[in-house]
């Protein structure tokens, strides 16, 4: 049980103050990408994201022991599930194209349950791969890379995507028009994940001509 009640004082167990201060920690990392994100990794200074938790810069302290370690915990859990969501996407697909649509659905997907984290990794992971840390920031990278670029070489090899495409190029035109929408796109607003999923996958399967 999460708490215990003695006369009518409720008295929290270490359970509860656990899952309290885990929630905490939760919320102070989504400050700090959307922090991180909006004015740039070096530019935020701790005493902002405190300032934007309603804390003081102190008790940041007792959770993190700097915006480093916030900025490699969000990049790491963001970069690892959206890392193992993809493999499993690939090993579900029924086919290539089956598999990429399943890619760009859940690209979108995570820019609306995880902007922040999204425009951050969109801002930073090309001035931060290099540094000693982060170089997993790049190692994902490339993964991610590879998934992407072996749905659209199956789909050439067996004639689902014509011949003549050059795939890497694609690739690119695919990775930046989707993950570019980061920037126009809020949750809560006119258009659902799923809509701008339909939307992009008619017109890269059918094009944007009337037939």
């Amino acid at each position: 049980m999460a708490t215990r009640r003695l006369g009518r004082a409720e008295v929290r167990t270490p359970r509860a103050r656990g899952n309290a201060a885990s929630g905490r920690r939760a919320e102070l990392l989504r400050i700090a990408a959307g922090q991180f994100a909006s004015h740039g990794f070096a530019a935020t200074t701790v005493r902002d994201i405190a300032d934007e938790a309603g804390i003081l810069s102190g008790s940041l302290y007792h959770h993190f022991r700097s915006k480093e370690e916030m900025l490699d915990e969000i990049l790491r859990d963001f970069l690892g599930s959206l890392f193992e969501r993809f493999q499993e996407i690939e090993k579900e697909g029924e086919g290539p194209r089956e598999v990429l649509d399943g890619l760009i659905q859940h690209s979108f997907t995570t820019i609306h349950e995880r902007p922040e984290a999204v425009a951050l990794y969109q801002n930073e992971s090309g001035s931060l791969s290099g540094l000693p840390g982060f170089e997993y920031v790049d190692e994902f990278s490339k993964k991610i890379e590879r998934i992407w670029l072996g749905a659209l070489t199956a789909g050439q090899k067996s004639g689902v995507f014509p011949d003549d495409i050059d795939v890497k190029l694609n690739y690119l035109f695919i990775r930046d028009t989707v993950w570019s929408a980061v920037r126009w796109y809020r949750p809560g607003g006119k258009y659902r994940p799923e809509t701008l999923a339909a939307q992009y996958l008619r017109v890269l399967h059918t094009g944007l001509l009337a037939t």
